[in-house]
């Protein structure tokens, strides 16, 4: 079987002094490049892991790999270093669209309640939630205008906006390639209507940062029965607002890959865990 790898070399000079090192004492670890094409392979077809092809080893190594990279920060730090090097050459575009999609749940993980049992709620670290269609993810996401991945949360299928909107925006770090503190503030935040309650516009407020968010026709007509009481309705940039698909196009690019697609059967944190290769 041959199996199609997608980590170019270009991507791995670029990830492989980010990788942890072997261990001191014990053996050596398997090939990182080799186990990272596994860990590529399971999203990308959304297979069980015992389907893992011989070619890429061990479907336990790269298991257990993938969670120890998540919890010890490896997948993080791959990102940040990616992001730097394209802020270094000025290539990350600081007009930040956020947006949520939701993932609904694989029907295994989203097991039938048995007759007569009580419901049992899903532990906050699952990010599992029962929504219209069953369990299900929801993923808050921040793309820069080059539909590249700055920042993401996860939330249970029925978490509102609002809640996780500072989260994820608080979550944008790029660090710098000389001295300084990482960059944090996009200039411009771009968001649907969704996103337009008070609390998010004075947010952003604080922190400095443009709001491009159209209002919705409820907010609009309770500004309009106030008259004047109701003030001057928000700023709003029709051209600047074009730019917000950035974040569309970042998440149907995520959603390419099966396994981010549809929440696995685990009940653990496939968004949380995930690498964003």
């Amino acid at each position: 079987m041959s199996v199609r790898l997608v980590i170019t070399d270009a991507m791995w000079d670029r990830i492989e002094l980010l990788m942890p090192a072997d261990p001191v004492r014990g053996r050596r670890w398997a090939d990182h490049r080799r186990t990272l094409e596994a860990i590529a392979w399971k999203y990308r077809t959304c297979s069980p892991w015992r389907d893992l092809p011989d070619e890429l080893g061990s479907f336990q190594t790269a298991h257990k790999r993938l969670i120890m990279w998540a919890v010890d920060g490896t997948w993080e730090r791959i990102l940040a270093a990616v992001l730097s090097a394209a802020d270094c050459c000025d290539d990350v575009g600081w007009t930040v669209s956020v947006d949520s999609t939701v993932c609904r749940a694989h029907q295994h993980a989203a097991g039938a309640r048995k007759k007569g049992a009580p419901g049992r709620a899903e532990p906050d670290d699952h990010a599992l939630g029962r929504f219209r269609g069953g369990l299900s993810t929801k993923v808050h996401l921040a793309s820069d205008s080059h539909a590249r991945p700055l920042a993401l949360r996860v939330t249970a299928g029925q978490a509102g906006h609002t809640p996780a909107f500072e989260d994820v925006l608080d979550a944008i770090r790029v660090p710098r390639c000389g001295p300084g503190r990482p960059r944090s503030q996009p200039d411009t935040v771009l968001a649907d209507r969704a996103y337009s309650p008070r609390a998010i516009r004075n947010h952003l407020r604080r922190r400095g940062i443009r709001a491009v968010i159209p209002q919705p026709s409820d907010q609009i007509g309770h500004r309009l029965r106030r008259g004047r009481a109701g003030g001057r309705p928000p700023a709003f940039d029709a051209e600047a607002y074009k730019q917000r698909n950035s974040v569309e196009r970042c998440i149907n690019r995520l959603k390419q890959w099966l396994g981010l697609a549809a929440v696995g059967t685990g009940r653990g944190r496939p968004w949380a865990e995930a690498p964003i290769l």
